[in-house]
């Protein structure tokens, strides 16, 4: 049973867009987020190394994420 909460994450995530070019508003509690676009920039794999680890995240399929050492 999956007894993870994602509002738990989402009340701490914050989109952050600039007031004037090249000024930014801060959040110091908010996490940063990156788009899967961005990451993946087309590609359905990607590599992670952490820690001397490599790690493969993928987007399966019906277009979620799955993570795999």
């Amino acid at each position: 049973m999956n007894s993870h909460n994602p509002d738990a994450f989402r009340h701490r995530y914050q989109r952050v867009e600039p007031q004037a070019p090249g000024k930014f508003e801060v959040d110091r509690n908010a996490v940063r987020t990156v788009s899967s676009n961005a990451l993946f920039a087309g590609s359905h794999e990607i590599g992670i190394e952490h820690h001397g680890s490599l790690y493969r995240l993928k987007i399966t399929r019906q277009g979620k994420l799955i993570l795999n050492k």
